[in-house]
């Protein structure tokens, strides 16, 4: 069984190939500034290892996957397109009608429509993905694994604000999270790495990466995470804000020229880019505040700080704490944040191996010491094998093995 795991954005698409026989990876790319004359198309093929780049203009989604399938056939993954048996697509916002990955049907089409003001820069993409591969894969089987499915556990208590409850009522304001198949993946793959079963662990996963959310994971479920009804809330990210004053923002409205260009600020021009000034890119800060740069030593100070404190008050919303877990981009990569995020929690039970962990980079570790009462782990994350996981399990459940 081959499973096309596809992620599109407004003017990309990420993709991968997965035999599920053994869960490998066959191929995986991207093909990015589709509706451009300059677009572009990466093909890595597995084995044996081969990278294959095109440029060439991307009038629109449809023309960049028939290219896809194209470099695909020509350089041997595929004989033809009927050999995918289906394609699995990353939705990012499912409101509160899904909460589990589903067949992509025309109501399943309409629902994620309906969600479309609480994401309106990825819902529109998501859809053109779907309707796309609709055109070029009539017969194929599709599932929809959704960002928010996994943070669906979290009490009222949890993802209520407190704001009038008619909004709630009327809009559906409430706290969804974002990151789901992330936070799904790392945490069972702790529990598998320790040997433990996952209904009895307490765990804290901080996806950091340029967009980073952090989920308190009790017994195997979400019980809270810091991103909200947007991806803007929580910690610190590469450009947007987190968390901060609402008051502030009615402020720079006033100041700065309406809401559009404070939503604008808060998503783009804020976070480590904003207080930088340099980059949202963590070697680049990194490398500043080496050379003395007090904006950027300022950036990494903010960032740690408030990941910190999530690990803290995650533990008290859980009743304690057992596993600390680092993904994303940054969390994978970079020994110093991780050190930095958990420096004065030792008084909860946290020790770490300073010198492991500051060789670790990108591979599976525990990098807590051997008597840490909390493992602290470093996980790479794997969401398109989630995905490829759910397309396969609906696949079966309606059509039986294949």
């Amino acid at each position: 069984m081959k499973i096309f795991v596809l992620n599109c954005g407004s003017s990309s698409i990420k993709y991968q190939l997965f035999d599920m026989t053994d869960e490998t990876v066959i191929a995986k790319g991207l093909a990015e500034k589709i509706g451009n004359p300059e677009g572009h198309i990466e093909l890595k093929i597995t084995n044996p290892k081969n990278k294959i780049e095109v440029n060439l203009p991307l009038a629109d989604h449809s023309v960049a996957l028939n290219k896809i399938m194209d470099m695909m056939t020509e350089n041997g993954v595929i004989k033809d397109k009927s050999e995918i048996t289906a394609i699995a697509h990353r939705l990012v916002h499912a409101g509160e009608y899904y909460h589990g990955s589903v067949e992509v049907t025309d109501d399943v089409v309409f629902r994620i429509q309906e969600c479309n003001d609480l994401a309106p820069l990825h819902i529109p993409a998501n859809i053109i993905g779907i309707r796309t591969c609709q055109k070029l894969f009539p017969d194929t089987f599709m599932s929809g694994t959704f960002d928010t499915a996994f943070h669906h556990t979290m009490p009222d208590y949890a993802y209520m604000y407190p704001i009038d409850y008619k909004y709630y009522e009327k809009y559906r304001v409430r706290r969804y999270g974002f990151h789901g198949s992330s936070h799904f993946f790392v945490s069972n793959r702790a529990a598998e790495m320790l040997g433990k079963d996952i209904k009895d662990l307490k765990i804290v996963t901080c996806h950091l990466g340029n967009g980073c959310s952090m989920a308190a994971v009790d017994g195997g479920k979400s019980i809270d995470t810091t991103m909200g009804m947007t991806p803007l809330e929580g910690v610190m990210m590469g450009t947007r804000s987190g968390d901060v004053d609402p008051g502030v923002i009615f402020f720079l409205a006033d100041k700065e020229g309406g809401h559009q260009v404070v939503n604008k600020m808060f998503n783009k021009n804020s976070g480590l880019f904003g207080v930088s000034g340099i980059s949202n890119d963590m070697r680049d800060i990194r490398k500043a505040r080496d050379e003395g740069n007090k904006r950027a030593a300022l950036a990494l100070a903010m960032f740690t700080y408030r990941i910190k404190k999530y690990i803290a008050s995650y533990a008290a919303a859980m009743g304690g704490v057992d596993v600390v877990i680092f993904t994303g981009g940054i969390g994978e990569n970079v020994g110093e944040i991780r050190e930095r995020s958990v420096e004065g929690l030792e008084f909860m039970g946290i020790k770490m191996n300073k010198e492991l962990n500051n060789t670790i980079c990108g591979t599976e570790a525990v990098v807590s010491t051997d008597d840490s009462k909390v493992k602290v782990m470093v996980i790479p994350t794997n969401e398109e094998l989630v995905l490829a996981r759910d397309a396969k399990k609906l696949y079966e459940e309606k059509f039986g093995k294949k």
